[in-house]
């Protein structure tokens, strides 16, 4: 089973919080001799040497669902016309170009293969999976995950969505579609606009992570909202999708009065 890269970590916090994200039509497999790590880039990776007929060959994902991406169809490489050492690991890039591009994704082969003149390569349907693990207190949403899996492995269309901070009376999940919210006493979701866009704005993605670069505040409450458990970002004003969630902050009973506010860097969102 694969896990993203930093840079496609990166890509899915700026497709929500900054620059869109624009996926290629179509990704390949590269093979590698070791680990290409999370910080891996298509020049820098342990990939198979570019001879002996070697070259990156594309690959299709089905529809994501049960937050990962599977491999569709078997996916054949060009047959050796000498070695390419022993195979150990798999990536997936934006490019067939060796020696470029992006690596998305990367992978352990279920077993090591040393590859010698005459050899055809396959890896059999099913084979390559990426998946992104369901989160405990906090995380990304199901929905969100399918939706960025689609969109980067399989150039599913995904409009950047707006990011609505919610508060929330009841915990949530990564099933949660809707968060149980006060309700009148002048509650609102507040926008939280692109890194780099006016105040409140995220703050520039990095290293998978962002947090508010400036201090979210609510309306001030004309009445109680009562005890917020929970925060969530949603895609729009009302109603839309729980994108992300956090069950993990203070507890705290909201009066009339009150100041509710998360102060600047204190809602942070990361991809590990």
């Amino acid at each position: 089973m694969g896990s993203l890269t930093d840079y496609a970590e990166n890509a899915w916090l700026n497709h929500l919080c900054g620059t869109s994200y624009s996926p290629v039509a179509t990704v390949y497999v590269a093979l590698a001799t070791a680990d290409p790590t999370d910080a891996a880039t298509g020049a820098s990776m342990s990939e198979v040497a570019n001879s002996g007929s070697y070259a990156r060959t594309a690959v299709t994902f089905g529809v994501a669902s049960s937050r990962q991406v599977a491999q569709s169809g078997t996916v054949t490489f060009p047959a050796s016309t000498g070695a390419w050492g022993t195979l150990t690991h798999w990536a997936i890039l934006d490019t067939a170009t060796y020696g470029s591009g992006n690596v998305l994704a990367h992978g352990a082969l279920s077993s090591s293969v040393a590859v010698v003149s005459g050899n055809t390569v396959s890896i059999a349907s099913g084979q390559i999976t990426i998946s992104a693990n369901a989160g405990s207190t906090a995380g990304f949403t199901s929905y969100v995950v399918h939706k960025l899996l689609d969109l980067m492995f399989r150039n599913t269309a995904y409009t950047q969505p707006a990011t609505y901070v919610a508060l929330a009376t009841a915990t949530m999940s990564d099933s949660s579609t809707t968060p149980t919210e006060p309700s009148g006493n002048n509650y609102s979701r507040l926008l939280a606009n692109k890194a780099g866009g006016a105040s409140p704005a995220w703050a520039t993605i990095a290293s998978g992570a962002t947090n508010n670069a400036n201090a979210l505040t609510f309306a001030t409450p004309s009445g109680s909202w009562g005890t917020v458990v929970a925060a969530a970002l949603c895609d729009a004003s009302t109603s839309g999708n729980i994108l992300v969630y956090d069950n993990g902050i203070t507890d705290q009973a909201v009066g009339n009065g009150d100041t509710v506010q998360f102060a600047a860097s204190a809602f942070s969102i990361s991809i590990t």
